[in-house]
């Protein structure tokens, strides 16, 4: 696309007026102002034809993948062929997905001479998770005599990738990331004997007698005692939620934000969970589902099981389905042989869904240690817990958040004589309740 810049503009003002008055006003000159006018028609079309070497030989090259993280600013590469290797002047925009801002989404530059490609970067802050497309890209350069801009879109494509920004949640445990103990400088000891079978030994007294391994002392013909060590590696799974409730606004300190999904938080926390395991040798899975199991990613360790679990998270977004753990534990059951830690982030403030959660624990209880985690919604709270009341529609408002936390708190007792550990969350305190957890649980061997 070709476009006129100021001077043409300029010219044209300047010149094509005045001389037509002048024409009008003194017709022995008409020839001449009508000859000066077309002679600038004949430049400027011109110019026009040759405008289009002003972009020719440019292309414009973009790496395949770019990684980004929400909410925090980042630079998207460009790099430029001038195939002619002259110094030229132009101005070069990008197509950004709407969910990622630039702060200069248009820039002008100065291609050097003898160089052949050039690098230009873009600063951006990704507003969205997930996985969007940016390009093409659009170059614009200016005619000969700089009386038209030419404009050519080119073709480039590369997948932007916008992951959770956790540095504000690793930030807050900090600690625990050192390599300094399972609990940043502090070590601690771990109870239990372990449940890993380490060594045979001769009896000493003191044994327990359900330590002793009867075959090796019928054949040896003298008491051998099995000796266990503490388990250091452990199996923890993180099963998220993306069904119809998870798609409920976070809220800050108890009021409604208006921010983004409670799912959001949730798949922030499972990553931050999943760094923990991994600092702490353990093996870290991840389970998403819906009305059917989205996501399984078996528990493994390393940075690259890690950026696997984080690709599977990054592009979940929350449906509007209700939630079926009968199929989800039944895929557990047959999936999962070994005995884990399953922690679920999940909301369970629908009687339906927890009737429902409640009745399918039953196939996986027994075999799993399950902790089940639920961040707090606006008002669930005990009656008079919030000093600000000052209208008879807030006493009732906190009537109804009081029921709903009533039910809760059954819902807790319910899963708790079942095995079950249930805990109610703020918001903003998800992640290190979830750390916490998995530290005192991997503390005390109750795996």
């Amino acid at each position: 696309m070709i476009v006129p810049r100021n001077r043409l503009l300029i010219w044209v003002s300047a010149l094509a007026p005045p001389l037509a008055l002048l024409a009008a006003a003194v017709p022995s000159l008409s020839v001449v102002c009508v000859v000066v006018i077309m002679a600038l028609g004949v430049v400027s079309i011109a110019d026009a034809l040759r405008a289009s070497s002003a972009v020719a030989g440019i292309d414009v090259r973009f790496p395949s993948v770019v990684r980004l993280s929400k909410d925090r600013e980042g630079k998207l590469e460009v790099q430029i062929q001038n195939q002619s290797q002259k110094r030229r002047g132009m101005r070069i925009g990008v197509g950004l997905p709407d969910e990622v801002l630039a702060t200069d989404p248009e820039q002008d530059v100065i291609l050097p001479s003898d160089a052949e490609w050039s690098r230009l970067t873009w600063d951006c802050v990704p507003r969205m998770r997930g996985k969007f497309r940016a390009g093409p890209v659009y170059v614009e350069g200016i005619s000969p005599m700089g009386m038209w801009s030419i404009r050519k879109p080119i073709p480039a494509e590369t997948e932007i990738r916008v992951y959770p920004d956790l540095m504000t949640e690793r930030k807050s445990l900090a600690s625990l990331f050192l390599r300094r103990g399972i609990q940043g400088f502090h070590l601690q000891r771990q109870v239990g004997k372990g449940r890993d079978f380490e060594k045979l030994r001769e009896y000493v007294p003191g044994d327990s007698y359900e330590d002793i391994h009867w075959k090796a002392t019928a054949r040896r013909a003298k008491p051998i005692t099995k000796v266990f060590q503490i388990e250091r590696t452990q199996e923890i799974y993180v099963v998220v939620d993306a069904s119809r409730l998870s798609a409920r606004r976070q809220a800050t300190s108890g009021v409604e934000s208006g921010g983004p999904p409670i799912l959001e938080r949730m798949v922030t926390a499972a990553l931050v969970l999943g760094l923990a395991a991994q600092q702490q040798g353990d093996l870290f899975g991840l389970i998403t589902f819906t009305d059917k199991v989205e996501k399984f990613v078996r528990a493994k360790n390393g940075k690259a099981h890690y950026n696997t679990c984080r690709d599977a998270l990054y592009t979940l977004q929350p449906q509007i389905v209700t939630p079926d753990f009968a199929e989800l534990y039944t895929f557990i059951r047959m999936r999962l042989r070994r005995r884990a830690l399953i922690i679920f982030l999940t909301s369970l403030d629908d009687p339906a869904l927890a009737e429902n959660f409640v009745r399918s624990v039953e196939l996986i209880r027994r075999q799993h240690l399950l902790v089940v985690n639920m961040i707090r919604q606006p008002g669930i709270e005990p009656l008079f817990s919030s000093p600000n009341v000052e209208s008879i529609d807030d006493v009732y408002r906190g009537l109804g958040g009081h029921l709903r936390w009533q039910k809760l708190r059954q819902l807790e007792k319910t899963l708790q004589r079942r095995g079950v550990k249930f805990s109610l969350i703020d918001n903003e305190r998800l992640s290190a309740e979830l750390v916490s957890q998995y530290l005192n649980i991997k503390q005390k061997q109750l795996l």
